[in-house]
């Protein structure tokens, strides 16, 4: 299990552990529901085309497509020090490789944010703590969260796991609170989440990215409380009705 806060990465930064509970925590997803990791994805596919040509491009896709299998969550780093090492690549000793790592690492996050994204963030800080919830590494994951500026948005509120559904407890144990809101972009989370916090819980679905859009997908979960076509919709979309979506408005 990953955990980055709760801790103070700036010195001017208020202590951000929960002692005593909210009425509400609302908690983001980051890829996909605050930041179009589509459009990262793509830029690294031809990135790598580019550098290294298709078959070579093809080669790193399957040994990441493995690791995510093997490891329950995506790990680009990962699969880049496993493509650098497998067997006849031909790439080991190639000095652009080197830099590969550095386009991930020094990606310009901040421009791959949905319209609104941090618009959304400051307007639901009106209503309790905004809190990241994500899967990811211990290394590039974070990354991604501080250089798209999702970091700061939320004061440092920052939760990172291997399996985010399955890590609740902990979540209410430094975020406690009456109620949550999750917005992500998988129903499979949102189901796995609501059969555990049943009606102390209220899902937001913006179907935004690949998963979201599949078929295959939207038929295996039930709908989320709520659905927008953007995240930047919940500006407009009335707080209290996210509430009323489970009965628990009073």
């Amino acid at each position: 299990m990953l955990l980055l806060p709760p801790f103070t990465i700036r010195s001017n930064y208020r202590d951000i552990r929960m002692t005593s509970h909210n009425e509400v925590v609302i908690l983001f997803d980051v890829d996909n529901t605050l930041l179009d990791n589509d459009a990262v994805l793509d830029d690294l596919r031809k990135h790598l085309e580019r550098e290294f040509g298709a078959l070579s491009s093809a080669r790193y896709w399957a040994i990441f497509e493995a690791l995510r299998t093997e490891l329950g969550y995506a790990d680009y780093l990962g699969a880049l020090q496993r493509y650098r090492g497998a067997e006849n690549s031909g790439t080991m000793n190639d000095p652009q490789l080197l830099l590969m790592s550095a386009f991930l690492v020094d990606y310009p996050f901040a421009q791959r944010l949905y319209p609104g994204a941090l618009d959304v963030l400051a307007h639901f800080r009106a209503f309790g703590p905004t809190v990241i919830l994500s899967d990811g590494d211990v290394v590039f994951q974070p990354r991604k969260v501080q250089r798209s500026g999702l970091w700061d948005a939320v004061e440092g509120r920052v939760l990172i796991y291997i399996h985010k559904e399955q890590m609740l407890d902990d979540l209410e144990r430094r975020y406690p609170a009456r109620h949550y809101v999750m917005v992500d972009d998988k129903l499979r989370i949102l189901a796995a989440m609501k059969n555990t916090l049943k009606n102390r819980l209220t899902t937001v679905f913006p179907r935004q990215g690949h998963y979201a859009l599949d078929p295959h997908q939207l038929a295996l979960y039930p709908p989320a409380d709520v659905t927008v076509e953007r995240i930047g919709d919940l500006l407009d979309y009335d707080f209290r009705a996210l509430f009323s979506q489970t009965g628990t408005a009073s």
